[in-house]
């Protein structure tokens, strides 16, 4: 087998492990009454993400070759998740959230920044056998799209996405990466003799990027967009399966299938990968990353407008959307951060981007969001009460985003140049 073969099937087990439970987890919470808990768990994905892709980063250069780290941390991962899936079969109805949470918590710890390292193996695997990594790269990433997407529909169609089984099939999915990892060629330690301060090793001197205007508010921004990633993740899949109590549409296929109908989402995001370079050169930045601004607001709104039954595709629409919403945000604000940085801290002003969107954004955000969702819909015991309680959140949601996307469009300066945008793309 290739060494892209090879490296696509760890894209595909790496997001595969994902895509288990983060779509439907919520369903499971409110099942055994830990709805009002929701935003918690998905916030310490953020909360995680803030600090432990740097420290195992620093461990993968110099100590533990980045495949093995990789494998030694999905081990401890998925015996977590499967722990925690243990648990929630034996316990039943009676889960007590601080002992499930705490198994969640560990699982994700080691979990979340292997999305970093496995982007590593890939570069330097590819690097090291003279690869073009800018032409190798994209087709092994949207493997990892096509294994979460597969992941989600499996544990939809064995009716695993409103029961604790979903974190077994994460588990076991994390246990055959664990065993794979380590037939993966080595990804070697730095040797170099110069040593690094700690601001060197976190790549805290990124953080003078802040002293530049520009930069500074772009950041800014990308922490508040940040706050839009992760609702629909944790609270869509609840929203659409609790149509089920609502009479008129306890038989419609979206209701009884929540999981299929989103991962239309992660369909959308693998073709909206291939059109943002036509975009960027067509538009610049700036407007590609309003579109995507305005794509959340859309993204938001059709949830809140729409319902499985006569008004699914409105549902439809919102999946669509939420292809230019996640990937114009990310990888043009990736592009936007790699040409206005030095190569000298260019990686580490990655992982501050990184950091203010899926760390501080995505925490606040679900913080937040589980504020506004409890209030608005787990008060209420009346099912159809907590359907216009849902569609209060979406509404808010919605109108947060379009606030962040005029004030985007009022602070944030930058002229676009076509010859610019064909240097970070090419």
């Amino acid at each position: 087998m290739n060494l892209k073969s090879r490296l696509s099937i760890l894209s595909f087990l790496q997001f595969a492990i994902w895509g288990a439970y983060l779509t439907s987890m919520g369903n499971y919470l409110g099942d055994v009454g830990m709805g009002s808990k929701i935003g918690l768990f998905y916030a310490m994905q953020g909360i995680v993400s803030i600090f432990m892709p740097a420290i195992l980063g620093v461990i993968a250069d110099r100590w533990i070759p980045a495949q093995k780290l990789l494998g030694i941390s999905h081990a401890i991962s998925a015996i977590f998740i499967i722990a925690a899936g243990y648990y929630g079969m034996v316990a039943g109805d009676s889960v007590q959230f601080s002992i499930i949470f705490l198994l969640y918590s560990i699982s994700v710890t080691f979990y979340m920044p292997t999305i970093a390292l496995s982007n590593s193996v890939a570069y330097s695997v590819l690097v090291n056998n003279n690869m073009d990594t800018i032409k190798a790269f994209p087709p092994i990433r949207t493997l990892g799209t096509v294994g979460f997407i597969c992941a989600m529909l499996f544990v939809d169609f064995s009716g695993y996405q409103q029961n604790y089984s979903q974190f077994f099939v994460s588990g076991i999915l994390g246990i055959c990466l664990f065993l794979y990892s380590f037939t993966l060629p080595n990804c070697p330690v730095s040797k170099g003799s110069e040593k690094k301060n700690i601001a060197d090793a976190f790549g805290l001197k990124a953080f003078s990027l802040f002293k530049d205007r520009r930069m500074a508010t772009f950041f800014i921004f990308s922490m508040l967009l940040g706050v839009s990633l992760q609702i629909t993740n944790g609270y869509a899949n609840p929203f659409i399966t609790g149509f089920k109590n609502v009479p008129g549409f306890q038989d419609t296929w979206g209701s009884n299938h929540a999981n299929a109908l989103i991962s239309l989402s992660q369909v959308s995001e693998t073709l909206c990968i291939l059109l943002i370079p036509f975009f960027l050169k067509k538009f610049g930045i700036k407007k590609v990353m309003l579109m995507a601004m305005f794509g959340w607001v859309l993204r938001f709104g059709l949830f809140g407008l729409g319902n499985p039954g006569s008004g699914v595709w409105m549902f439809v629409l919102s999946m669509i959307v939420y292809g230019i919403a996640f990937d114009f945000f990310n990888v043009s604000g990736s592009l936007f951060v790699d040409k206005e940085t030095s190569k000298d801290i260019r990686s580490s002003a990655q992982g501050v981007f990184m950091m203010m969107t899926n760390g501080f954004g995505a925490t606040i955000g679900m913080l937040g969001a589980g504020e506004v969702v409890n209030h608005f819909v787990y008060s209420q015991t009346d099912p159809v009460l907590q359907l216009e309680g849902w569609r209060t959140s979406w509404y808010i949601f919605a109108g947060y985003a379009l606030v962040v996307t005029i004030l985007f469009a009022l602070i944030f300066k930058y002229k676009h140049s076509e010859t610019d945008v064909q240097n970070v793309t090419h």
